[in-house]
């Protein structure tokens, strides 16, 4: 460290050539500021006091001139209206005298000649003008004329002489005035000068010292630093200049050496790496191919089972058919828990079978309006909408771009599970809604039902997961799980709301088309109240329960009760 303290640092240098440059600054705008306070107090005398005692000047001698012309015009004419420019000249002399006088409050000899001027003008105005009038009010302008003589003529050119020499005076002191302005204007454009110059040599010695000090070592360091970059890691680096470009330099060699070292084993490791690598895709491929595999056989079990225990049900239901009451009540009892039994194996298996077909058999996206698939939907569940007096609404749904199929399967499982987990005191109420969230659509499926406790709203999506015994609500638990992997096959999400005040709220998002509107418009695809169809040819789908869409439940064809139905479009 005591060898970075040899020399200034580059902060040090820096700051004290700015201090220098400052204080020069600072000096001569000190100066200039003085300077320029001196010219404006000289160009204010030349402006605003000689220059108005000047017209002044010129005025006060018109003033008198008025006054004499009005005794002469007076005394010719003897007529009274002559004497107004007398007594308005006399007026106004005042006035300029009073004023010139504030005027030349600093220049004594100005005021001095003023005083000669009104001095002489009250001379002329005691001797000629006032006896002048005096006589011709007494005696008549012939008398008045008598008076006016060439002494008379004598006394006011004195007058005149006088304004003269006052005119004479404050030309010389305008002058003076004018010759201060122009040499503080010369000290101020000097001054200027030289701050510029100071500016200028303090830019050309810093540029020189960045340099020097800055540029040139920088230079060579950032050379030796794109050696080592270039792969030369044994290259030594050496710093120059000021003392943090050495402190730079050693850290960077000591970064070079740790990087140098760091690669050695790095080298060493690579080997490991890539073998490790080559097992982990070996691992990858095994586990890709055992996958597929594993989906296979997940498919064909489930469908080479259906044969076997199409069989077994059957000859199941043929013996309780047949020997129904001629064996004891056990025995009966027996045959009905393997006819039950076999048909739960066979619904768990088309369940499994429809879950495993989900993105595997695919129709290609197109663009389908939700609101036909709603009509669809209404269709297959009328029975059972029917055999619980429900009531399924809809809101104006967006056009979307997905599998028709796959669709009417989720909306399908949505409804036929609201209607299914419902409260046995209230008919139950479906209603579903759609709203613009940025690029996707927010779907909702809301009901009266039994609802759902927060800590299950993640486990109802797990395949076969049950809230509820199989006696208190039929079914195998995977219609939701076969909602969410339909809508996470088209990009979506789906979740319980666990806000919500009455019965269960399932949303489930879907990519809005990208040319579409902030809200779907128009209502081309909404069908009319009870004219749902089913099309011809689209595949039944399940529902939750492990049933058909569409087929009664087993209480409404043992019943024979149909109950009340209401569809409605909002």
């Amino acid at each position: 460290m005591n060898a970075y303290r040899q020399g200034w640092t580059l902060r040090r240098r820096m700051v004290a050539l700015l201090t220098v440059v400052l204080v020069l600054l600072l000096g001569l705008a000190a100066a200039e500021a003085v300077v320029a306070e001196k010219n404006r107090q000289n160009i204010d005398a030349v402006l605003v006091k000689t220059g108005p005692l000047r017209v002044q000047a010129q005025e006060l001698m018109s003033a008198l001139l008025d006054q004499e012309t009005a005794v002469r015009g007076y005394a010719v004419n003897g007529d009274r209206k002559d004497l107004a420019p007398y007594a308005a000249g006399l007026e106004r002399e005042r006035d300029l005298v009073a004023s010139m006088e504030q005027l030349a409050a600093d220049y004594p000899d100005v005021r001095r000649e003023l005083a000669v001027v009104e001095q002489r003008a009250t001379g002329w105005r005691a001797a000629v003008a006032e006896p002048v009038i005096t006589t011709i009010e007494r005696s008549g302008p012939t008398a008045g004329q008598a008076l006016i003589t060439d002494q008379t003529r004598q006394e006011f050119d004195g007058v005149r002489a006088s304004v003269d020499q006052l005119q004479d005076e404050i030309l010389v002191i305008r002058q003076q005035a004018a010759d201060r302005v122009s040499s503080t204007s010369n000290v101020l454009v000097v001054l200027l000068i030289g701050a510029a110059l100071v500016v200028a040599v303090a830019g050309a010695v810093m540029l020189l010292s960045l340099d020097r000090i800055l540029i040139r070592p920088l230079a060579a360091l950032v050379g030796q630093v794109r050696e080592v970059a270039a792969g030369d890691y044994q290259h030594h680096i050496e710093g120059s200049g000021p003392p943090e470009f050495r402190r730079l330099a050693d850290d960077i060699d000591a970064m070079r050496q740790k990087i140098a070292q760091e690669l050695d084993e790095v080298r060493q490791a690579r080997e490991r790496i890539e073998w490790v690598n080559s097992q982990l895709q070996k691992q990858a491929e095994e586990l890709t191919r055992s996958n597929r595999d594993l989906e296979q056989f997940a498919y064909v079990a489930s469908h080479d089972l259906q044969e076997p225990l199409r069989k077994v049900a059957s000859f199941c239901q043929l013996l309780q058919r047949r020997y129904a009451g001629q064996l004891d009540e056990r025995a009966d009892q027996y045959i009905a828990f393997a006819v039950d039994g076999a048909q739960r194996m066979q619904r768990l298996i088309n369940d499994l079978l429809a879950f495993s077909r989900i993105g595997r058999l695919t129709t290609g996206f197109a663009e389908v309006d939700l609101n036909k698939v709603m009509g669809d939907v209404a269709a297959q569940t009328e029975a059972a909408r029917q055999y619980a007096d429900a009531e399924l609404t809809w809101d104006e749904l967006p056009v979307i771009c997905g599998e028709e199929p796959l669709l009417t399967n989720l909306l399908a499982n949505l409804v036929s599970n609201s209607i299914k987990f419902r409260r046995p005191d209230l008919p139950p109420r479906v209603h579903m809604s759609a709203r613009r969230v940025g690029d996707e659509w927010e779907i909702s499926c809301q009901d009266n039902g039994i609802g759902i406790e927060p800590e299950f709203a993640d486990k109802i999506f797990v395949i076969f997961q049950r809230l509820h015994s199989k006696d208190a609500y039929p079914g195998t638990g995977i219609g939701l799980a076969i909602v969410k992997k339909i809508v996470e096959y088209h990009g979506g999400q789906v979740w319980v709301d666990t806000d919500a005040e009455e019965g269960t709220v399932i949303r489930f998002t879907l990519p809005a088309l990208p040319a579409e509107g902030e809200e779907s418009t128009g209502d081309e695809g909404v069908p009319e109240e009870g004219t749902a169809t089913t099309p011809e040819g689209a595949p039944v789908g399940r529902q939750p329960d492990g049933t058909v869409r569409g087929e009664t439940p087993d209480g409404a064809a043992r019943d024979g009760t149909t109950g009340g139905m209401r569809e409605t479009v909002g």
